[in-house]
C-alpha cells in the first residue's frame, strides 16, 4: 500500500475548529512535525481540507 508524509507547516492557532479537529485526527500537533500515513481517499479528504496548512510528500517509505 502506498504511503505519504504529510508535514505541518502553518499553526492552527486562529484557524477554522474543524480544521484543528481535522490536524488532530491526523496526528499532527506542532509546527515542523510529520507523520507517515496510508495514501487512501479518507486521508486524501482530511489533507485536502488543510492543505493551506500542510505539505505532502507523496513517495514516503
Amino acid at each position: 500500500m502506498k504511503k505519504i508524509k504529510v508535514i505541518l507547516k502553518k499553526s492552527p492557532i486562529d484557524k477554522v475548529k474543524k480544521h484543528k479537529l481535522t490536524l488532530r485526527a491526523l496526528g499532527l500537533r506542532k509546527i515542523g512535525q510529520s507523520r507517515i500515513l496510508p495514501d487512501n481517499p479518507a486521508v486524501r479528504g482530511m489533507i485536502e481540507k488543510i492543505s493551506y496548512m500542510v505539505e505532502v510528500e507523496e513517495n514516503a517509505k
